[in-house]
């Protein structure tokens, strides 16, 4: 990418932001990025005024989902400028997803260089308030107007931007989580391990349900066994069992490879605290609450960054985690990432891309 082409608007929409009530994913930014991807390649792309797009019925995503996304975040650093966290992680990831459902590769460093662009472009979007961030979702689509099950031709690759609070309404306070026994997200061979829209909306059933009765997501057991923890809807899932950290292994190929739980595990290495990653059981979990070993639960994802698990029904019983609070592990990993994220920590991992004042 050489030149990415601008076309600037002057815009009051900040002015009608509920900046005291942000919420997830609610306000979109003044400027997207857009990129047509034509005759076996992607043009240099343009940033545009944020408006809709001008989709035909018969668009081939529409019918058949041929679509991948990310999520990362941007934060005003106590340092001055900005930081953005990971993104060459997230251009990977995107990739990886891409290959899975057909969608040929964007250059990494083009993408990085877009989202720094468009971030830069509309900087003054970004929350002040701690635990508040611009989150930025990258995605690709097939942009080809036809019916019949075959890949795209033409795509679009897309970033809007969206000044957001926590993930989550009960923000870092302990959540409840229902371990889902009924329904199956993914399977082996399947899209479970892909940012892709039906990865997400395999997942909306029993997320609903599982909202209803008064939990903020399900914990998703392998599709097979129904035995063995996935993940959860929005999230990895972390178990801190007699001060050993572990977590779902991503060779089944069914869980996402979150940049935070990668974050996590790194952390946690360095630490020196025991990791495993490896396949565990619900069975395992129930006996290590039993025994009094199961000292936290908690879930890792761009959107949360750390999100305590202070309850999990499982089967109609309940199990409380660390009497529904947040956990030292828990609050030291979420400490030490949003630490990094904002520029209060050293990044010695070279996790951020800052873009200066």
């Amino acid at each position: 990418m050489t030149n990415i082409n601008l076309t600037m608007e002057k815009s009051a929409k900040a002015k009608n932001v509920d900046w005291n009530n942000l919420r997830f994913g609610v306000y979109f930014t003044d400027h997207i990025f857009i990129s047509n991807y034509e005759n076996g390649k992607w043009d240099e792309g343009n940033i545009i005024p944020y408006d809709t797009l001008d989709l035909e019925p018969a668009n081939c995503t529409l019918h058949y989902g041929q679509t991948i996304f990310e999520g990362l975040k941007a934060f005003p650093s106590v340092r001055g400028g900005i930081n953005i966290f990971r993104p060459i992680m997230n251009a990977k990831r995107m990739n990886k997803s891409g290959e899975q459902v057909c969608i040929p590769s964007y250059n990494e460093n083009d993408f990085v260089n877009a989202i720094r662009e468009v971030v830069k472009l509309d900087r003054e979007w970004i929350p002040k308030k701690r635990g508040e961030s611009l989150y930025i979702r990258p995605f690709v689509f097939g942009s080809g107007n036809f019916l019949g099950v075959s890949s795209s031709k033409s795509y679009k690759f897309i970033i809007i931007l969206s000044p957001v609070a926590s993930y989550y309404a009960e923000g870092l306070n302990p959540v409840k989580i229902l371990v889902e026994t009924e329904h199956v997200r993914a399977v082996k061979g399947g899209l479970g391990s892909a940012k892709t829209a039906a990865n997400y909306a395999a997942s909306m059933l029993a997320g609903e349900m599982a909202h209803r009765n008064g939990f903020s997501q399900v914990l998703w057991l392998d599709g097979i066994e129904r035995k063995y923890i996935d993940e959860v809807g929005a999230m990895n899932i972390m178990f801190v069992i007699n001060d050993e950290l572990i977590t779902p292994t991503l060779e089944k190929g069914t869980i996402l490879a979150g940049i935070t739980r990668d974050s996590v595990l790194t952390l946690a290495k360095d630490w020196g605290i025991k990791v495993s990653e490896r396949e565990i059981s619900i069975d395992e979990v129930i006996e290590a609450h039993k025994s009094g070993k199961l000292q936290e639960v908690f879930g890792t994802g761009t959107a949360a960054v750390v999100s305590p698990v202070g309850l999990l029904n499982y089967k109609g019983k309940e199990m409380i985690i660390n009497n529904m609070k947040i956990g030292e592990y828990t609050q030291k990993f979420y400490d030490t990432i949003t630490g990094i994220q904002y520029g209060e920590i050293e990044d010695k991992y070279n996790w951020i891309e800052h873009i200066s004042d």
